[in-house]
């Protein structure tokens, strides 16, 4: 069957043929991408290669690969948020299996690893600051995911339906979706870090339950996720990216896993004396599996 070409509206291409918002091509990133949300934390993480080879920065996504050892990794940051993971995710599936000069889907696929470090706070109270956890499941709350048509193929559909009940999630808010993180990432370069079942907000203030000076549509809405448990698993901690990356990576055939930084317990209100220090010992733990 004949391959259409891909609208220039739809795959924006820029005047060196690299896509639009990444400025990148294909042979600038490596297959193993660390995708961070500060365009700082990239310097510091490529700051532990070897050797760079290709750097790029565009608003705030900056792009470094390099090697350590034989190892090939890209460092890539997207900003803080669903919406700029859509973005990011999408573009880098475009650059490995679309023709970017013809506009034309490849016939093979280059399938990524996509791991993201961030931070994140803890919704049990039993998880203390300072620790390195791994998404099992991104539950998400933002909506993003209703808009492709893969999201029920994607979906774990038994534990949405069980959150979507045992929350009384109200109809008025984006109805929440639940998916779940590679296994083959999980149990190989996330294997030393404790999982967890990890919420994705559509912003860091109300959408978290955090309140300044507008009171919440549903001030019990985190004690109603944060009660949420199953087969014995509880929702751990909340973020603002793992969600997309999950269901974005699954639809379009990558593995993808979140790890966070635990630097705040919501319930204990408890912050951590120094989070810089504890991201860096997560830098270093995740490049030692990812290298191993």
């Amino acid at each position: 069957m004949n391959k259409k070409a891909i609208a220039e509206s739809e795959l924006i291409i820029n005047p060196d043929g690299s896509i639009y918002h990444l400025h990148l091509h294909p042979e600038n990133i490596a297959d193993d991408i660390i995708l961070v949300g500060d365009p700082g934390r990239v310097e510091v993480i490529s700051s532990y290669f070897d050797r760079i080879e290709f750097k790029m920065a565009n608003r705030e996504i900056h792009t470094h690969t390099g090697y350590i050892g034989q190892k090939r990794i890209t460092v890539l940051s997207t900003g803080m948020g669903t919406d700029n993971l859509d973005i990011v995710i999408n573009e880098l599936d475009a650059i490995c299996n679309i023709d970017l000069k013809t506009r034309i889907p490849k016939d093979t696929h280059r399938s990524l690893r996509l791991y993201r470090l961030g931070t994140s706070g803890a919704l049990q109270p039993d998880l203390p600051v300072d620790t390195f956890l791994a998404s099992s499941h991104g539950v998400g709350i933002d909506g993003l995911l209703w808009f492709y048509k893969q999201v029920n193929s994607v979906i774990d559909k038994d534990m949405t339906e069980a959150f979507l009940r045992d929350t009384n999630w109200p109809t008025d808010l984006p109805k929440a979706y639940i998916i779940p993180g590679s296994e083959e990432l999980l149990n190989t370069v996330g294997k030393n870090f404790t999982k967890g079942i990890t919420a994705t907000a559509p912003g860091f203030f109300g959408p978290q339950g955090r309140v300044l000076r507008m009171p919440l549509a549903y001030p019990d809405l985190n004690d109603r996720i944060s009660a949420f448990s199953y087969e014995g698993k509880k929702l751990t901690n909340f973020e603002m990216e793992t969600s997309a990356l999950y269901g974005l990576s699954k639809a379009l055939g990558h593995h993808a896993m979140t790890v966070c930084a635990i630097i705040a317990n919501r319930e204990r209100k408890e912050y951590s004396k120094d989070y810089k220090v504890t991201v860096v010992k997560l830098i270093e733990e995740l490049l030692d599996q990812i290298c191993q």
